[in-house]
């Protein structure tokens, strides 16, 4: 059985937040709801100082407390590992965000589609907004669209350093696996219980 991961690698991330804006483009999220976003963390003291950059996205977690809180079943962990939003079920309580440990994901405002980002709505939002109803939760999908298809998501494919390694993580000899094998991958907060699906690596 498949279970979709990630892998981050920090030592090659650069901080050039293509992720951030290929998921925008991709999955036309409205305002202020970033699910691809990059976190700045500085170590050490000057003179002698370092900047890691920390890129944080759903982790699509194997036992998701957002899955088990949610009252109408709105939250869903699908077979192959992705955790999703119906938003026809949803009634947007926001039991799930309180649920995750991780901040990773957002209300979408009931007038918040009512305007573009700049004012009039242009044909793109129209086009990509038809997807979102303002009253309920949203999160990052692993692009799910894209992955049904045999493709990998916006934010690795965009990534120009390969900061972002996609693939089966129940394949012992997939990219992802083999990253987290020999590089000592970590998971986010492991202390919650959650067993995430994206992995770190320094």
């Amino acid at each position: 059985m498949t279970r979709w991961g990630m892998v981050i690698d920090l030592a090659r991330c650069i901080g050039c937040n293509a992720c951030t804006v290929a998921c925008k483009i991709e999955n036309g999220t409205p305002p202020d709801h970033y699910w691809a976003r990059v976190y700045t963390e500085e170590r050490g003291t000057f003179p002698d100082t370092k900047v890691t950059y920390v890129p944080a996205l759903c982790n699509h977690c194997e036992d998701p407390p957002c899955v088990t809180v949610c009252p109408t079943g709105a939250s869903y962990r699908r077979a192959d590992g992705i955790v999703l939003v119906d938003r026809n079920k949803c009634i947007g309580c926001r039991a799930c965000m309180m649920a995750c440990p991780y901040s990773n994901r957002f209300f979408l405002r009931k007038r918040a589609l009512k305007g573009g980002y700049y004012g009039e709505r242009t044909v793109y939002e129209d086009a990509k907004w038809k997807w979102f109803v303002g009253g309920t939760v949203t999160k990052c999908t692993f692009c799910v669209h894209r992955v049904d298809k045999g493709l990998e998501p916006a934010c690795v494919i965009t990534c120009p350093t390969e900061a972002r390694v996609f693939g089966d993580l129940a394949d012992p000899e997939s990219k992802p696996s083999v990253l987290i094998r020999k590089r000592n991958g970590k998971q986010p907060l492991p202390e919650m219980g959650t067993k995430p699906s994206v992995y770190y690596v320094e």
